[in-house]
């Protein structure tokens, strides 16, 4: 169980640093750029969730994910011009990584404070402070204060997640069954345009 934590964690550093590295390309920011945006979501929510908890902060602790998100920030530098949508590709390694980190997030945060409604809580903030910071540095207005369903996306995973933890399911197989559960309500809002409703006035 803790070793698929690690790899979902890892894997979550690696798909939101190259959403960040990606919208820092699209600004035609140079390599030191690239790097600074690649590291702000990949770290940036884990960070507040570890500070919140009064837990070490995961990357100060092992900095193998820092070496991720650089990797991923390097493919990104390389590779940015030959993709035809950098957008696209944006949202989509945006969305990956916002399921990843909202079900990781609320596990690390029910097994640190034992409250579903602070594991919940928790597991949409890391979930989407790091884009959060990604779009504001960028100048762009954040995917989750547009009509976008998007941090609902992170609540259903956290919210499914945290669900299973009390039948008997498997806890790897509550951990993919919510990751996916994110994703495909995400996924479904970008194909499809489902938004949420504006206020009436």
């Amino acid at each position: 169980m803790e070793q698929l934590l690690t790899y979902f964690d890892l894997a979550g550093v690696f798909v939101f640093a190259v959403s960040g590295a990606l919208a820092a390309a699209r600004k035609d920011m140079d390599l030191f750029g690239i790097i600074v945006l690649a590291l702000i979501p990949a770290v940036g929510g884990g960070t507040l969730r570890d500070l919140v908890l009064g837990e070490p902060v995961f990357w100060v602790h092992n900095t193998l994910s820092i070496w991720v998100a650089l990797g991923a920030a390097g493919l990104t530098f390389l590779f940015a011009r030959m993709l035809e949508s950098r957008m696209r590709w944006l949202i989509w390694a945006d969305a990956l990584g916002l399921a990843i980190f909202s079900v990781v997030g609320a596990e690390k945060a029910l097994a640190v404070s034992g409250s579903p409604l602070v594991a919940v809580i928790l597991g949409v903030t890391t979930g989407v402070a790091g884009g959060i910071i990604r779009d504001v540095v960028c100048n762009e207005i954040p995917f989750v204060l547009k009509q976008e369903i998007y941090a609902s996306a992170a609540f259903v995973g956290a919210g499914v997640f945290l669900a299973l933890t009390y039948t008997n399911i498997d806890n790897s197989a509550a951990l993919w069954l919510a990751i996916a559960s994110a994703f495909s309500v995400r996924a479904a809002a970008i194909a499809r345009n489902w938004t949420l409703p504006k206020a009436f006035y």
